[in-house]
């Protein structure tokens, strides 16, 4: 299976999730990653969809398997799931594990062009290209109807790949997604570790910035943001930002922006309204 080593695999929910590993030629390091396939594909009986999921600060690929509930919804939907790491690991580079906000768990989605991180930090490229290709070289997987997905930092990459690439992914959602990283804290900080001080460059990996010149086909966004996740408060996030970005180019973007009264940024808010994202991207990916 093209270079993937298989760590573990384990029955659920009418299908299998496995773990696998493999050298990455973006990253220049082992990546592992974790995909959920249903029968039907593990059977190679048909071609099924694909979800690619994307994770936060300081997570990996096992967050959204272990807490975010979405296995029973995707098996009934006969779509498989595929979640990657949010970083290189053990690269040598000096205080990768020393910040939670930069480097190991922080790859923010972007590939890096400053030393030391451009030597490793290549997650953009991993996720759109790399992996992907993997995934549809190696399973029973139908790479015409791909969707994309992610929490906080994650949601900032869902969201920057699918406006990067138009007509490539049929639907995007994000469960609190750092919206407008150039004017945040979360963003300025790794923006500028990984990618320097001009901000033209910034603007290639911020969804408010690409969202205005947008120009593909119409394309599907779900936005949930929780009333008291404390990174709203403090104003990390900024989903306003985006919501009057995308009304400047409001005939490509078809956007749902909603407020859920009550919850906060965990998991917890995810579980909940899980749910309603698979039936989202279930109802777009096979559109």
């Amino acid at each position: 299976m093209a270079g993937l080593e298989l760590v573990s695999k384990n029955r659920c929910f009418n299908g299998e999730v496995r773990k696998y590993s493999h050298f990455s030629v973006s990253t220049k390091c082992n990546m592992t990653f974790n995909i959920f396939l249903p029968d039907v594909a593990l059977a190679n009986k048909e071609k099924v969809p694909v979800l690619f999921y994307l994770s936060g600060l300081t997570c990996n690929e096992d967050n959204m398997l272990t807490k975010g509930g979405a296995l029973p919804y995707l098996s009934r939907e006969r779509i498989a799931l595929v979640t990657p790491d949010t970083s290189p690991r053990a690269t040598g580079i000096d205080g990768e594990e020393n910040d939670w906000e930069l480097g190991a768990g922080a790859g923010f989605y972007v590939d890096a062009t400053q030393e030391p991180w451009n030597a490793h930090y290549k997650m953009y490229s991993y996720v759109q290209l790399e992996i992907q290709q993997l995934v549809f070289e190696s399973f029973s997987i139908d790479s015409s109807r791909v969707s994309i997905f992610g929490h906080s930092m994650g949601g900032h990459g869902a969201l920057v790949l699918s406006l990067r690439n138009p007509g490539y992914y049929k639907s995007v959602s994000a469960f609190a997604p750092i919206c407008h990283p150039s004017t945040s804290n979360w963003g300025q900080k790794q923006f500028t570790a990984y990618l320097g001080l001009n901000k033209d460059d910034w603007a290639e990996y911020d969804a408010s910035e690409l969202v205005k010149r947008y120009d593909g086909p119409a394309l599907p966004i779900l936005l949930d943001q929780g009333d008291c996740d404390q990174f709203y408060s403090s104003k990390q996030l900024q989903p306003s930002h985006f919501v009057i970005a995308t009304k400047s180019n409001n005939t490509a973007i078809e956007l749902e922006d909603r407020m859920q009264p009550g919850y906060d940024h965990s998991y917890w808010f995810i579980q909940t309204f899980m749910e309603e994202h698979i039936a989202f991207h279930a109802k777009h990916i096979r559109s």
